[in-house]
């Protein structure tokens, strides 16, 4: 596993963070066995992965109560990260949800505490304001936040000490290349990269639009058609799936399997700390913590890059994956 500073900090995280969402089970993921997500989670620390990340929204908070159980008696040795949610932003809902937060996961602090998506409705100068005294009180150690655009990013720096922000980043979804990465590099902040393989088209499991059911297909790749969406654009679905192919012609000649060239392909962008990546069983996540070894070279990189350009165009900077108007500001 390699290591990288959270944000201006000393802290060192691993490249690879587990995503947790997926070990709630829930309506998004269907059933899940919770020995399987214990034993996910012993395989990531195993692997040298320090940091998990899960959120109070994830199945209500079931996400966290199976990693509180997961980390039973390795608690030292790893970092916490988990969300808030926009409903719990204003000061006194924030401490009742950092302490649900604390119940669930078995803990008596947070190392890393997030704002899931923002909230225009309540100042963030009072959200902020929660979060240094959860920090004052020993409850957090970290502030970060998820989702933030330039504009809130700009906002929430210059009210707290923000050392991360997350964001869907991968080849198939580039729009914070536009403005938002940059910033993040500007303020010193963290770069987290969430879905950085694609909702699993750049796994190789799917070739046709057709293919994907309509959970996954809700992004805006896919026509406003489709089941479930709440964008009301056309998508792009030819562009992303002739440029899956084509990543995947490039990870052939390379030799190497799509996924780790996909998470490879981020954590060689400038700015960026470290990847979550969600795993279900102790085999998806040692996979994916191979992928930190993975060098690729800039002959690769720019091949990766022209592959996904047409994607990128038509994406354009609009950093929120379900929505035309964006939440991402």
């Amino acid at each position: 596993m390699k290591y990288r500073k959270l944000g201006s900090t000393d802290i060192d995280i691993s490249t690879i963070i587990m995503g947790c969402w997926a070990i709630g089970g829930g309506y998004t993921w269907g059933d899940q066995d919770e020995k399987d997500s214990i034993d996910t989670i012993r395989a990531a620390i195993d692997a040298g992965i320090n940091m998990f990340d899960t959120a109070e929204f994830y199945n209500d908070g079931v996400s966290e109560e199976v990693l509180g159980k997961g980390l039973s008696g390795q608690r030292e040795k790893v970092m916490i990260a988990t969300k808030v949610w926009p409903e719990n932003l204003s000061a006194d809902k924030l401490v009742r949800a950092c302490e649900g937060s604390l119940r669930r996961l078995q803990t008596d602090y947070i190392d890393l505490y997030q704002i899931h998506w923002p909230n225009w409705d309540v100042p963030l100068e009072e959200t902020m304001g929660g979060m240094e005294k959860l920090k004052q009180d020993g409850k957090i150690r970290f502030i970060g936040v998820s989702n933030f655009g330039v504009r809130d990013l700009t906002e929430a720096v210059s009210c707290a000490d923000i050392v991360s922000d997350q964001l869907v980043y991968s080849l198939l979804f580039r729009a914070i290349e536009y403005e938002i990465l940059a910033k993040c590099r500007e303020s010193q902040v963290g770069l987290l990269a969430y879905s950085p393989l694609a909702q699993g088209l750049l796994t190789g499991k799917f070739e046709e639009p057709d293919e994907v059911d309509d959970e996954r297909a809700r992004v805006r790749w896919f026509s406003k058609d489709r089941a479930g969406t709440v964008h009301d654009s056309d998508g792009c679905e030819k562009e992303a799936f002739e440029a899956v192919a084509n990543i995947k012609q490039i990870c052939d000649d390379l030799g190497q399997p799509m996924a780790n060239v996909a998470l490879a392909w981020v954590l060689q962008q400038p700015g960026v700390t470290a990847v979550l990546a969600g795993a279900r069983r102790p085999e998806q996540v040692i996979q994916n913590a191979r992928a930190v070894d993975l060098e690729l070279t800039d002959d690769a990189l720019k091949r990766l890059n022209h592959a996904t350009e047409d994607v990128k165009k038509k994406i354009g900077s609009n950093a929120d994956p379900w929505r035309t108007t964006s939440r991402i500001r």
